[in-house]
């Protein structure tokens, strides 16, 4: 009897070992389904994520677990690593970890627009931040691209400002005590300084490029090769929780007040600029995308649409 017992664990740890090698963080719970594994910031972009959580319902293939990050190095490092599933992501982060070798592949967008580049109230105008600092949430972001686009549509050379990579939750309060002259990132810090006072808006992010590729769903290769099943039904039902968000009544302003803290007047004004439909990731704003990585000296060889961006998925969404 011992011997059989001793046999059996063994057994029994070597499917553990096999099943756990099935790719990514996915793993079962009491219920018998796999937890899907999915990285976030707690900002405006990412809402589809919160509904989906909120709403996901009993009779999915899958449960979601929604994993938040402070940063998004924290969270490209975790997604890099495998230790989470995906992630609502910069994509341009996202396409520099593909162009470093990391196996990722976008799967949707995580919103359309909703992006603004503040500045001072004594800012009269783009010329104003020549000599100024100017903060990004990352020089590998569309953000810093759209900050780029803004510079050249005004005749501001890019090298005329001082542009330094900031927290995102940090950027508000380095506004109002000029540590700053102005930043771009997600929302809703942007509308936070704008209801504030403390800030003006110089462009909208669809006067520069209408319907710019910003945050993506990203899902790791792994994940979404050796679980096709499950990454179908997740991208289906983020797809639907996006026409849910795009609703923006009560229900889903009490859902996103869940996930972010943010004041009810700040979040209108940040939901009055973004959109949460039509999250295909189009094939001609990719390739500008990655034009503007090029000539920014961001990248020099950005994958291409047909290696990072896998819309099988969500063209299978009825």
């Amino acid at each position: 009897m011992k011997y059989r017992k001793i046999v059996l664990m063994s057994i029994l740890s070597a499917v553990i070992v096999i099943l756990s090698a099935c790719g990514g963080s996915e793993t079962a719970n009491s219920s018998g389904k796999p937890t899907v594994k999915i990285g976030y910031l707690p900002i405006t972009h990412a809402v589809p994520l919160y509904m989906q959580k909120e709403f996901l319902g009993e009779n999915n293939s899958f449960n979601l677990e929604l994993v938040k990050f402070p940063s998004w190095p924290d969270l490209m490092d975790a997604l890099n690593t495998g230790k989470i599933d995906g992630a609502s992501t910069l994509v341009t982060v996202a396409m520099r970890a593909k162009e470093q070798g990391i196996d990722l592949k976008a799967v949707a967008l995580g919103h359309r627009d909703g992006n603004v580049l503040v500045a001072s109230p004594n800012i009269n105008n783009v010329q104003d931040l020549k000599g100024k600092t100017y903060a990004v949430p990352h020089e590998f972001s569309s953000h810093n691209i759209l900050l780029y686009m803004m510079l050249e549509k005004e005749g501001v050379d890019y090298e005329d400002v001082n542009v330094v990579e900031m927290a995102p939750a940090e950027m508000p309060a380095a506004l109002a005590t000029d540590r700053i002259a102005g930043y771009v990132v997600a929302e809703p810090f942007g509308a936070q300084s704008v209801v504030l006072d403390n800030a003006k808006v110089l462009y909208q992010s669809g006067e520069l490029w209408k319907n710019s590729i910003d945050c993506a769903l990203v899902l790791h290769g792994d994940f979404a090769k050796n679980n096709k099943k499950i990454a179908q039904d997740f991208v289906g039902s983020y797809v639907k929780a996006g026409q849910k968000a795009e609703a923006k009544g009560e229900q889903m302003r009490k859902v996103a007040s869940k996930y972010m803290d943010v004041d009810d007047e700040v979040l209108d004004l940040s939901l009055e600029w973004i959109s949460y439909d039509n999250l295909k990731i189009n094939k001609e704003a990719y390739k500008k995308l990655s034009r503007y990585m090029v000539e920014m000296g961001l990248s020099e060889s950005p994958p291409s649409y047909d290696a990072f961006v896998d819309n099988s998925f969500i063209e299978k969404v009825k």
